[in-house]
């Protein structure tokens, strides 16, 4: 089973785009809230090199921002 965890805030456009992608493709995701969740934000930094958000980890490869062809890839989305 694919492994996914989206870094991510409230109120950021692009990661709602991303979190409706997903769900039309049924995939589950874990969602965590880097507004809310400080070490969080902190472990995100430290993947990705980025404090924006999204950020994604797709089994343990990292994607900054909401980058649909390079999910489409690692997810095998024709």
């Amino acid at each position: 089973m694919t492994s996914i965890t989206i870094y991510s805030t409230p109120t950021c456009p692009y990661c709602k785009l991303e979190k409706e992608f997903l769900k039309e493709h049924k995939f589950a995701y874990k969602e965590i809230n880097v507004a809310e969740d400080t070490q969080a934000a902190q472990q995100m930094i430290m993947k990705s090199g980025q404090s924006g958000v999204p950020v994604t980890e797709i089994d343990g490869k990292i994607i900054v921002g909401f980058d649909k062809p390079a999910i489409k890839k690692l997810l095998k989305i024709v």
